[in-house]
């Protein structure tokens, strides 16, 4: 049961989790996701993905009698789309 909190854990102690130097090293290492981000859209079947999310949100234009959900909709997407392209140029950079 030492998932449990013990008497000596007071509030909300218990929940934080104590990881080995080592191993608090290797978190922290890995905390930067950009690197992977590069890796998962590097080569031609990366970029093509990436054309294709371009294309399908950052290059698409809605006209004058969409509804306002289909607007915020569509810019939650660019949104998204614009955070993963940031972070694979930013793996890319280094």
């Amino acid at each position: 049961m030492a998932d449990r909190p013990t008497i000596e854990q007071a509030g909300w102690d218990w929940l934080e989790a104590t990881l080995p130097a080592d191993r608090q090293t290797a978190v922290a290492a890995d905390a930067d996701p950009a690197p992977s981000f590069a890796r998962c859209f590097a080569g031609s079947d990366g970029g093509r993905v990436l054309a294709v999310l371009r294309a399908m949100t950052l290059d698409r234009a809605l006209g004058p009698d969409a509804p306002e959900a289909a607007l915020r909709h569509l810019e939650g997407q660019r949104q998204l789309v614009a955070t993963i392209l940031a972070l694979v140029a930013r793996g890319r950079a280094g």
